[in-house]
């Protein structure tokens, strides 16, 4: 995994770049190139296609056309053709990956998942958005889960800061306490 991403990461900061540069003549070129990097990513994904796309006698034209969406640019098409002619299009899932989060530091907005016990009503995720717009500075994107193993209380889980205040966690660090 860690080796794909390796060789995924200059092939996102390359796509960043182009699209940002788009997006200085035409503002939504980040989300066209979001949208059509995750078209490309769910397509090359698929067990059937992978298999296509290794094929050595596929051309480079006929693999973009097979991944590129109705609407994508010419800046993308020729994105397409060169990870085509470099044998990487089966990395398009991490590209994809790794371009959302060179977009949200852009844009500076941190996602966060949510995850509790039980369903929050939407009072509590306002409030739980605000404080960690605060905390972070940024513009956040919740998303949220249900797990009913936390017992109460919820998880937060904000890129690279992780928050537990469940009941579960809880327990477990008063019984890791008392084990000591």
């Amino acid at each position: 995994m860690s080796q794909t991403l390796t060789l995924a990461r200059p092939y996102a900061r390359a796509a960043f770049a182009v699209a940002r540069d788009e997006n200085a003549s035409s503002s939504g070129a980040l989300a066209t190139w979001s949208q059509a990097l995750a078209f490309a990513a769910r397509v090359a994904a698929d067990p059937r296609v992978d298999a296509l796309l290794g094929d050595p006698r596929l051309a480079d034209a006929n693999a973009v056309a097979l991944l590129a969406p109705e609407q994508a640019g010419e800046a993308f098409q020729r994105f397409l053709g060169m990870l085509a002619g470099n044998r990487r299009l089966a990395l398009l899932p991490e590209i994809a990956g790794l371009f959302e989060e060179l977009r949200a530091e852009a844009e500076r907005v941190v996602k966060a998942r949510v995850t509790s016990a039980s369903a929050l009503p939407a009072g509590e995720l306002d409030s739980l958005k605000a404080a960690l717009r605060k905390r972070f500075g940024r513009e956040v994107e919740l998303e949220t889960a249900v797990d009913p193993a936390l017992i109460g209380g919820a998880v937060i889980d904000a890129g690279d800061v992780v928050i537990d205040g469940s009941l579960k966690g809880k327990l477990e660090r008063l019984q890791t306490a008392l084990a000591h």
